[in-house]
């Protein structure tokens, strides 16, 4: 599906069980084809996917964003009302480093850090049953105390999730390991504060 024009903005198409996504890649029509665009038009595009798509009412709104700390993850913590930050790293020490400079943008723009979620953890050997981290030892601990977030969850890799996110099925991923992210995330939302928050976003961002 692809999004559409309305009098009230952007309609978003939404998935079998009624989440609405937006994305650049649903208005491209090919799917394989780049979007070539400098910071300038990578943080208009951001702003306008906040404030040109009609998301009526919802619960919460959950970005994708690339890592580091370059025009994108800054546009979107400057022009949203981001109220709470998932990092997401893997066991190389790589990419440890670029999650903790991300944690530093974001504690610098006075975000919270909800907690780091370990994609890619481990291997599970369907013969034997054992456990392999395929990528090294895990640096999730070290990362948390680093940037002062807990871990919330370690995801291995499973076929399983692959051949149903390929096949247009993700939401039928049943994954224990990542039942404390939900709930950590259930929680958060559900508190006084971050319903007040949610109640009153802030405005609208102005074009400077």
């Amino acid at each position: 599906a692809r999004p559409e024009s309305s009098m009230v903005g952007i309609i978003p198409p939404e998935t079998a069980t009624g989440v609405k996504i937006i994305s650049m890649n649903l208005f491209l029509d090919n799917s394989g084809q780049p979007v070539i665009w400098r910071g300038p038009l990578l943080t208009s595009a951001i702003k306008q996917f906040w404030t040109d798509v009609a998301w009526g009412d919802l619960d919460v709104l959950i970005m994708d964003l690339p890592p580091g700390t370059a025009d994108v993850p800054l546009t979107a913590f400057q022009s949203l009302p981001v109220d709470g930050i998932l990092m997401v790293t893997t066991p190389q020490e790589l990419a440890s480093m670029i999650v903790e400079k991300a944690a530093g943008l974001a504690k610098q723009m006075n975000k919270r850090i909800l907690g780091i979620v370990e994609n890619m953890a481990m291997v599970t050997c369907p013969h034997c049953g054992e456990a392999f981290e395929v990528f090294g030892p895990s640096h999730a601990e070290e990362l948390a105390d680093h940037i002062g977030a807990p871990v919330l969850a370690r995801l291995p890799i499973d076929p399983t999730v692959t051949a149903l996110a390929d096949t247009g099925h993700v939401e039928d991923v049943k994954m224990a390991a990542f039942a404390p992210v939900t709930e950590a995330l259930a929680e958060y939302i559900t508190t006084p504060s971050t319903v007040f928050a949610a109640a009153n976003p802030a405005p609208s961002p102005k074009a400077s």
